[in-house]
């Protein structure tokens, strides 16, 4: 990867321990023994070998059975388990047990279970029932760590350890006393004294002053819109917490394997958890992804979830940790993956980085919330489809390692995610309750589309090496965010801000005069006002009115106008509104600056302008599109010597590349050296 260094001065001080998970091509899941009875462990083994399984998940929710009373410890069942994976030749990522405590913990300690906004406690009978600031819960379960990995540290099958599990899945925000109490700590470290708080949270509306830190609450339920800067600091302090019990972990199972390799699953696009912040912490970054198979616009998000995980790792392969063979069991449809689309799927992970494929989880489930959730050996047993493909799967990755594993995958365009934007648009009382995640969709779909690989990064990652960068809805952004951009298109870049970007700094207060602040010189205009035409939704169409587009770059338009007023002589309009409240304004700008160009899009263009603008903007840049013309459910990707093609369709589809048109069957997957004289398709 071409990208950045995205680092973070809380970075553990250890140096990061030899890759031995990654150490190979890894296949594998979450394996849940102690579901079943010990005899089925042998056939477990000797199946697993058949699909060609490598890597094991082990003990993920396995607390209650590793102690099953206060202190008393049973550990003889996974030794078993371990040995027999073990002389089974499958390695193992071992699981610190803490994402379930066990009912005599809850029962015992009450007060640790998590509170909602309108002050529920939530109960024990599901998962993840615990608050990220209760004391008890830290206690017991650094407790339990201690004893797993003096235990387990030199086990000659453990490559690696999980810690935890989904951090944030089911509890982003506990509103418990415990957390009200941490909360305020957090608040008086970062701001030191109560009237800098008063200051940022701008107190004066609403008669909301306060006297000292000890008058601050969590944002519970309330008669009308909280404080806004409260709620994104309540955001920023949840994801802290619970990245504080991570590395709480981490640190006892350093000081017992200090060389032994540590992580945990992210979940994508997850709002609860700021993944920049976290990725500095993990020595390899692990997703889970479940794509919907009844969405034909899904591969979109999963493309561009794969290529988040691979630039929080800074371009280093990655894990896709959790995965689904078929339908999962949580969604109001479940839908079941055809034939072809599973494997079609997890080959657009390895061609996005990938260096091991795992699933939730190896044998499907008899009992419990998950019975109906696919997996990797399902119900109906081997003599199935889905069993056949998982064979197939891990015999083609096996063949296929020698020629990825450790490959890189470069980028030369990105685009910028931030988590305070994401938190900010997202709140109540704003023009719009537009989808941060899908508007970043909507402008990494047409890059897609012409086989441009997109790296993601924080605002102030170092953008040097990118020929294009993409600010979506960049909405939250300090001045020395907006100084920062400002160079990089001086200094050669193509720079592209949206509408709804740098309207706030990052305490929440509006950016005066006309928006965008220092960014006003560089795109060269200013914002006299907006309106809101619609709105936009994870998966869905814009909804609303439409706006039409007129100039060199025609069309229509959708979810919001900008009045933009051009302040310099050498800002270009290239495109104006035809109609509706911004009607004669201009809709798309580039301004020169240096030896770059800035461009402001005052609106989210339908799908034949955004792929004009990339055709603009790629030739402008020279950066290389490895699909000749815009072509929807095809994936396209350059990782070392080889091109990835992958049909996403149930479709046949035809693919225009730079050696000519290729005809995709159905999910049909092509891999070609393109450096070398040898080929193979697949």
């Amino acid at each position: 990867m071409n990208s950045t260094s995205h680092t973070d001065s809380h970075r553990d001080s250890q140096p990061r321990p030899a890759n031995a998970l990654l150490s190979t091509s890894r296949f594998g899941g979450d394996y849940n023994p102690e579901q079943w009875e010990s005899q089925v462990w042998d056939e477990d083994v000797r199946l697993m070998h058949q699909a060609g399984v490598n890597l094991a998940t082990v003990g993920v929710f396995s607390w209650s059975r590793l102690e099953p009373r206060p202190g008393q410890y049973e550990f003889s069942w996974l030794d078993d388990v371990l040995d027999r994976l073990h002389a089974g030749g499958v390695d193992v990522l071992l699981a610190t047990a803490t994402a379930s405590p066990p009912a005599w913990f809850t029962r015992s300690y009450p007060q640790s279970l998590p509170v909602t906004a309108e002050g529920v406690r939530l109960g024990f009978g599901s998962r993840q029932h615990y608050s990220p600031s209760s004391a008890a819960y830290r206690e017991h379960a650094l407790r339990l760590v201690e004893q797993i990995a003096a235990r387990y540290g030199q086990h000659p099958a453990v490559v690696g350890w999980h810690v935890n599990n989904e951090y944030g899945c089911h509890v982003m925000r506990s509103y418990d006393d415990e957390s009200a109490a941490a909360f305020r700590r957090w608040l008086s470290v970062k701001y030191s004294t109560i009237e800098q708080l008063n200051h940022a949270w701008g107190t004066d509306f609403w008669s909301q002053r306060y006297d000292s830190f000890d008058e601050v609450d969590v944002p519970r339920a309330m008669p009308s819109f909280p404080n806004p800067t409260q709620l994104l600091d309540f955001d920023r302090f949840s994801s802290d917490a619970m990245l504080a019990l991570y590395r709480a972990e981490v640190e006892v199972l350093r000081r017992h394997t200090p060389t032994m390799p540590v992580t945990t699953n992210f979940m994508g696009f997850f709002p609860g958890a700021d993944y920049w912040q976290w990725a500095p912490h993990l020595d390899v970054i692990s997703d889970d992804a479940y794509p919907d198979p009844a969405d034909p616009e899904s591969y979109v998000g999963a493309a561009a979830q794969r290529d988040l995980m691979r630039s929080l790792g800074e371009g280093r392969p990655w894990l896709l940790m959790e995965s689904a063979t078929t339908a999962v069991q949580w969604r109001t449809v479940n839908a079941s993956k055809p034939a072809g689309m599973y494997r079609s799927e997890q080959l657009t992970a390895v061609a996005r980085g990938a260096d091991g494929v795992l699933h939730f989880q190896w044998r499907q489930s008899k009992a419990g919330a998950e019975k109906f959730h696919a997996a990797m050996l399902p119900h109906a047993g081997t003599d199935t489809r889905v069993f056949r493909e998982v064979c197939a799967l891990g015999a083609e990755l096996a063949e296929l390692a020698p020629r990825v594993l450790g490959a890189d995958v470069s980028a030369r365009a990105a685009i910028i995610v931030d988590w305070d934007s994401w938190r900010a648009v997202g709140q109540p009382a704003n023009p719009t309750h537009t989808d941060y995640h899908a508007n970043l969709l909507a402008w990494y779909r047409p890059f897609l589309r012409r086989g441009i690989t997109v790296d993601f990064c924080p605002v102030r990652a170092d953008l040097s090496n990118y020929d294009i960068v993409v600010a979506p809805m960049l909405h939250v952004v300090s001045q020395e965010d907006l100084e920062h951009l400002d160079t990089y298109a001086r200094s050669g870049g193509h720079l592209v801000v949206t509408h709804q970007s740098a309207i706030l700094d990052r305490d929440l207060h509006v950016w005066l005069n006309g928006y965008l602040g220092p960014l006003q010189q560089t795109l060269g205009i200013r914002l006299e006002e907006w309106t809101a035409l619609g709105a936009l939704a994870s998966g869905q169409q814009p909804t609303g009115v439409a706006t039409k587009l007129v100039g060199p770059f025609a069309g229509q338009a959708y979810l919001w106008q900008d009045v933009v007023a051009v302040i310099d002589a050498h800002t270009e309009v290239l495109s104006t509104f035809a109609d509706g409240f911004a009607a004669g304004r201009p809709a798309l700008t580039r301004r020169s600056t240096g030896t770059g160009a800035a461009w402001y899009v005052s609106t989210l263009p339908d799908e034949a302008v955004l792929d004009a603008l990339i055709e603009r903007w790629s030739t402008e840049a020279d950066v290389k599109t490895l699909l000749q013309r815009p072509t929807s459910g095809v994936e396209a990707v350059e990782r070392g010597d080889l091109l990835i093609v992958v049909n996403r369709t149930a479709e046949r589809v035809q693919a225009a590349l730079a050696e000519g048109v290729v005809d995709l069957a159905p999910f049909e997957v092509r891999i070609e050296e393109r450096r070398s004289t040898g080929a193979s398709s697949h």
